[in-house]
């Protein structure tokens, strides 16, 4: 027997036309369990590091200030059946449970999505909340694609529970933080952190070398070592003055400086490539005022916000069954692309090839009445309406 003949006899109630087949490879591709990796500590960057607490607090920010519109019922299988279109609005726009507002909710959401790669919202019927996705566990199932999803111990149904997914590579389950890449670097600028932190500790000064022209015993140096210990102390306030003798003399152990250990200009570097990884152009984060700040804000939002916001519409656009588009009208950012859309599609109204209902939709604008109707365009060569009639007179034959 072929593997398509292996037919899950199972019909959709809104079309009896339709059948599932099973995936012939998905006992190969599944994962009985499908974690978080546990290798890298990417909350602990954020919280430590400066430039990863600004990246990622912006991307949060700004991705979260966006509503969505909801609109239509999808012609695609959704997972609830029977949910309001009001009540969807209400949900992603307004009120998702009784415990947090919006903000906060999508706050928690995109932070997980960042640091883990990935979001999982669970809808017990009536509200929506989030699920902090480093305890959670997929689970594959070897004949359609997910089990299970299990946090803390409890399960929960595939129709229970929207997960948007990061992009990655080696697992079809979970996505990969944004920070991964970045990791060698994150590394590089803690380590200098620490070794100025270090240095200031010791007293800004770096170690001496104690030389005497006899062997000593390892008794006299613990002694000695001890006495240095105890009377030197450039990090208590000062330098205590000390007496020599016995032909002991001090030696620098490096010629190290200050200046030489200032690690700015490579911290500065570093820097610029953990805001790329995260999809932040830089001179966003640079003080002072540029030219090109327009641009590149706008390229920050139509590459690394609306692609976030789009990939969590379409999993919401799955669960729910209704289209879930973002709205961006509110967004000064993007408010030159929203003048030049104004002017395209007045221009497609003006010339009869969509109503001005249609346009003020796609505008982000209410419905009104009276809009509804193709206005039909007139020229001089003709009516629109009826290109026989107007135009030129027609000449008539002199007597």
């Amino acid at each position: 027997m072929a593997w398509y003949d292996n037919i899950l006899n199972r019909k959709v109630p809104e079309d009896d036309n339709v059948i599932f087949k099973l995936n012939p490879v998905q006992e190969y591709l599944q994962q009985t369990l499908s974690s978080r990796e546990a290798t890298h500590s990417y909350e602990r960057y954020y919280e430590e590091l400066e430039i990863v607490n600004r990246g990622v607090n912006m991307i949060i920010d700004d991705v979260a200030e966006i509503p969505v519109r909801v609109g239509a019922p999808t012609k695609t299988l959704s997972i609830v059946k029977g949910i309001k279109r009001s009540k969807v609005d209400s949900l992603l726009n307004h009120q998702p449970n009784l415990y947090q507002d919006i903000n906060t909710f999508k706050r928690n959401c995109i932070t997980d999505y960042l640091l883990d790669g990935n979001i999982f919202i669970y809808f017990d019927g009536a509200f929506i909340y989030h699920v902090p996705a480093s305890k959670v566990t997929i689970h594959g199932d070897p004949k359609t694609y997910i089990e299970k999803y299990t946090y803390n111990d409890v399960d929960y149904s595939p129709n229970e529970m929207v997960h948007i997914k990061e992009n990655s590579f080696h697992d079809m389950y979970r996505g990969v933080s944004r920070l991964k890449p970045a990791v060698r670097t994150m590394k590089i600028i803690k380590s200098m952190r620490d070794f100025q932190d270090n240095f200031f500790n010791n007293g800004a000064v770096p170690g001496l070398v104690l030389k005497s022209p006899n062997t000593l015993s390892e008794k006299i140096k613990e002694r000695m070592i001890q006495s240095w210990s105890v009377r030197y102390k450039p990090d208590a306030g000062g330098r205590r003055p000390l007496i020599l003798d016995g032909g002991i003399e001090v030696d620098e152990l490096t010629n190290v400086n200050f200046k030489d250990l200032d690690f700015q200009n490579a911290i500065l570097e570093n820097e610029k490539i953990i805001v790329k990884a995260l999809g932040v152009p830089y001179i966003l984060l640079d003080s002072g005022n540029n030219a090109n700040i327009r641009p590149n804000m706008r390229m920050y939002y139509l590459e690394t916000i609306l692609p976030i916001h789009r990939k969590m519409n379409y999993a919401l656009e799955r669960f729910f069954g209704f289209e879930i588009k973002e709205d961006t009208t509110e967004i000064p950012a993007l408010q030159p692309e929203m003048r030049d859309q104004s002017a395209y599609y007045t221009s497609l109204v003006n010339g009869g090839i969509i109503t001005a209902a249609e346009a003020r939709e796609r505008l982000g604008f209410e419905e009104i009445e009276n809009t509804q109707d193709i206005r039909i365009p007139a020229n001089i060569a003709g009516s629109a309406a009826n290109p026989d009639e107007g135009g030129r007179p027609e000449e008539t034959e002199e007597d």
